[in-house]
């Protein structure tokens, strides 16, 4: 068998025509690294520091667009407040020469009032414009065991959040919230918790404000018919809605010696909507018959509205700035809020109550005095 042949030999290329052998790469230094990371995150940074301060200035901008739009919000209310007393016309009679638009009445009606389990109230109901409403009515009142001779000065109070109706209000709340207002009967001032129209299982449709006025007088009446209380001394008080509608009602009649409105709002478009049950809450005509800042030169019996410094202040110090009314007294407590400042406010207000048993009402307040000090 004859030899393989071999395969041809490639022929060997000039040195300077071979590939030159791979260099290896040095490795980076530890502080080449470092200083490539720290380039890295150099931008990084100025991204995020650009991007936090972006956003500081678009929410400062927006602060400040928000507070041009209140404060444009404050003048207008305040010039329509003047205008208003221009004007001459009376909350009654603007309320008596207008058609409220009601909506749907929707499923706002609660249970039934529970009787009180104890012993401080008792469960009565009382003549209104809409039909008999219930309230709590201290239980001596209710069963006739107060002397005629010893007849004491009452209080119709009205809680806030859904004020057309009533809850369990005989036990006292805690002292940072006490929406009972359970200074008053532990001083012996007579208290009727009245639930208004359209509340619980009451006849009538919640209005929002409006008719609801008609029913805390009717309840003053009521109150006042009863043995043992003092007609002439029949106080108003309420808190948050029930502060704003007590001063409603204290710019309607003069039928409360004095009424004490925590926490009132200047306008009820504040509260967006909330309880005004289907009303056009944006409808001017109708805000301005429901809210007390336009009113307050009508008020002809004291009226002391009262808020913490920490709670709903801006809206009384705007009540405070629409009023040129001596009878309207506004007092910003320190160091309270909107729940806080209630129980150390009313035990005052029960003192001051009690002491005021002259012809008229002569009852003084200061700040220092409803935070207790």
């Amino acid at each position: 068998m004859p030899d393989s042949p071999l395969p041809p030999r490639r022929p060997r290329r000039p040195p300077d025509e071979r590939p030159a052998p791979p260099r290896k790469r040095k490795k980076a230094s530890r502080r080449s690294r470092s200083s490539s990371n720290a380039t890295v995150w150099w931008w990084i940074g100025g991204l995020a520091g650009g991007g936090v301060l972006l956003a500081l200035l678009c929410c400062g901008g927006l602060l400040v667009a928000v507070n041009q739009r209140i404060e444009a919000e404050g003048r207008a209310r305040l010039e329509q407040a003047r205008q208003r007393a221009a004007s001459g016309e009376t909350l009654a009679e603007a309320v008596a020469g207008f058609n409220t638009i009601l909506g749907a009445p929707g499923p706002y009606a609660g249970p039934p009032e529970p009787p009180p389990p104890g012993a401080a109230f008792a469960l009565v109901s009382y003549p209104a414009p809409v039909g008999a409403l219930p309230a709590y009515l201290t239980t001596e009142v209710a069963e006739g065991t107060i002397a005629p001779n010893a007849r004491r000065p009452a209080i119709v109070w009205l809680t806030g959040g859904d004020c057309n109706t009533i809850g369990p209000v005989w036990e006292p709340g805690p002292p940072e919230n006490d929406q009972t207002a359970s200074a008053f009967r532990e001083a012996g001032v007579v208290m009727l918790f009245p639930s208004l129209r359209g509340g619980n299982a009451n006849p009538g449709r919640r209005e929002g404000f409006l008719g609801e006025v008609e029913d805390v007088l009717a309840a003053a009446e009521f109150l006042a018919a009863q043995p043992g209380v003092d007609p002439n001394r029949i106080y108003l008080g309420g808190h948050s809605t029930g502060g704003t509608l007590a001063a409603l009602v204290a710019e309607r009649s003069d039928r409360f010696r004095a009424a004490f409105a925590f926490g009132p709002v200047f306008d009820v478009r504040d509260y967006g909507g909330d309880y005004l049950y289907h009303v056009p809450w944006n409808d001017e005509r109708e805000a301005l018959v429901r809210s007390p800042g336009y009113w307050l030169k009508d008020v002809r019996a004291p009226l002391f509205l009262i808020e913490g410094a920490g709670g709903n202040a801006d809206s009384l110090r705007q009540l405070e700035r629409a009023n040129d009314n001596p009878r309207v007294r506004a007092f910003v407590v320190p160091n309270a809020d909107h729940f806080d400042v209630l129980a150390p406010a009313n035990a005052v207000l029960a003192e001051k109550i009690l002491a005021d048993d002259g012809p008229t009402c002569d009852i003084a307040l200061t700040a220092a005095e409803l935070a207790g000090r």
